[in-house]
């Protein structure tokens, strides 16, 4: 690392401490922490000095982790953007979704999802009501599908956000369903297409780009998620989004036990199911007791296991989403009981939980419930013609730049510069680059260019399709 003045701050808790890192120093600047106590004030605040640094720890560490995500994931998620334009312009932003006070109950794919259906389901008269019957809403992670509809169970919203292909596990058996999504600009768009209900696209921005400006300029960009990195955390932020009643959630446990990492029916679960023979059985030690992981207490007191990506998911949920809970006995959104890892939201049992669904539901105006919104108050549906002249600009870009890396045309430092910063997406994603907040090497770099070179080939494709698509 090159050396950098020291600066000095005062800071009064964790929170400080991290933000002045990232605001005066940037990402990837650091590499560890080391405390060196100057004055005896640390043994009078030993708490709060350690405190901070574990918190610097922790920033500097997922600075780190995200960058590396980058590295490997950056370029999909850009091939992934570019493919699902080409959807969008046919499809709806969530913005055109309004539950308004209708309770909703948000699903994740955990072992503690089969208690939580099974106990619904039975007081529900033996099966959770079709969407038309039933008084609350139900928005689920796109892993939690199988086990849905293995219960006929009808989803009013599956949140889809994977990039990669192995997601496709999750739609095994559902297709047909006429289910609506609400996808991500960067999913996986193979998974856009295999549900033939609604689609409704949002977006969460993996990194900083200027091509995201250019997107939003162009009226292309669905509404924004805050980019939490699971599908369980972005599936409660769309729920309070779209809806202003209670929400209750239920299988986002962040912990798996010996035999049970998912629900059942799950994509997880059943391969597990399939590797079962004579020499491997159901009880997986070797997942649960490798590296890293640890024992912890559910919110019912039992022992279950986690391991640091679960719990800093977890936290991350505290961290999000507690400022939505209210001073008052009845805050907005609570947990379901289970196996799971405590939320720090309010834990109720299935039967509170069925009860709050149900008459929160019947204390609705039934002005509002009859009234029909339209899309186009909260959202405006984009047309060919603005896709199509949006990609025509991206390909001339690449061209250009194409052209003036290839030597077919004369070279301009100052213009290069330009079509480099305007093109980010093409190196975002290099290793001297990702997480740097928009870094680049100088336009004076031979093995730099050479690599956005070999970048330009591949999205002048996918932009032809959506072309022609549009």
């Amino acid at each position: 690392m090159d050396q950098a003045p020291i600066m000095l701050a005062k800071v009064s808790s964790p929170e400080e401490a991290c933000v002045f890192l990232r605001e005066n120093r940037g990402e990837r600047q650091f590499r560890r922490v080391e405390a060196i106590r100057l004055t005896g004030g640390w043994q009078l605040f030993s708490d709060l000095y350690s405190t901070i640094e574990a918190a610097l720890r922790r920033e500097i560490t997922v600075g780190w982790s995200n960058a590396m995500t980058m590295i490997r994931l950056g370029r999909l998620y850009a091939k992934n953007l570019v493919s699902n334009l080409a959807l969008y312009w046919e499809a709806d932003d969530v913005r055109a979704l309004d539950f308004g006070p209708t309770p909703v109950l948000v699903l994740g794919a955990g072992p503690s999802l089969d208690h939580t259906l099974d106990e619904l389901a039975a007081m529900s008269g033996g099966k959770i009501p079709e969407p038309h019957e039933r008084q609350f809403k139900i928005i689920c992670v796109d892993s939690c599908l199988p086990a849905l509809c293995e219960r006929g169970i009808q989803p009013d919203l599956a949140v889809i956000l994977e990039s990669q292909h192995w997601n496709l596990r999750a739609f095994v058996g559902v297709k047909g369903r006429h289910i609506n999504a609400a996808i991500d600009l960067s999913a996986l768009p193979a998974t856009a297409q295999l549900l033939e209900g609604r689609r409704f696209f949002f977006f969460t921005p993996w990194t900083e780009l200027r091509f995201f400006s250019r997107l939003k300029e162009s009226g292309l960009l669905p509404e924004s998620l805050p980019p939490l990195g699971s599908v369980g955390l972005s599936a409660v932020s769309l729920a309070l989004k779209i809806s202003s009643g209670t929400i209750i959630t239920a299988g986002i446990d962040f912990s798996y036990t010996l035999d049970a990492f998912h629900a059942r029916s799950a994509p997880g679960h059943c391969e597990m199911e399939r590797r079962q023979n004579r020499f491997r059985s159901m009880l997986n030690s070797t997942g649960a007791f490798r590296d890293g992981s640890f024992p912890a207490l559910s919110k019912t007191g039992a022992s279950v296991r986690s391991d640091p990506a679960m719990r800093n998911y977890r936290n991350l949920y505290e961290q999000e989403f507690v400022g939505n809970q209210e001073l008052t006995r009845n805050p907005r959104l609570m947990d379901i009981m289970g196996t799971g890892l405590p939320l720090g939201v309010k834990t109720v049992s299935v039967e509170d939980a069925y009860k709050i669904l149900n008459n929160d539901a019947a204390r609705f105006d039934s002005k509002y419930k009859n009234e029909k919104k339209s899309s186009t108050d909260n959202s405006q549906k984009i047309t060919g013609h603005q896709l199509e002249s949006f990609v025509k600009r991206e390909m001339q870009t690449l061209s250009e730049l194409k052209d003036m890396l290839s030597g077919n045309i004369p070279p301009d430092p100052v213009r290069l510069d330009d079509l480099l910063d305007t093109a980010d997406y093409l190196w975002a994603h290099f290793p001297d680059c990702a997480g740097t907040g928009g870094r680049r090497p100088p336009g004076t770099d031979l093995g730099f260019l050479k690599r956005v070179r070999m970048e330009i080939e591949p999205f002048l494709r996918l932009w032809e399709t959506a072309l022609q698509e549009s």
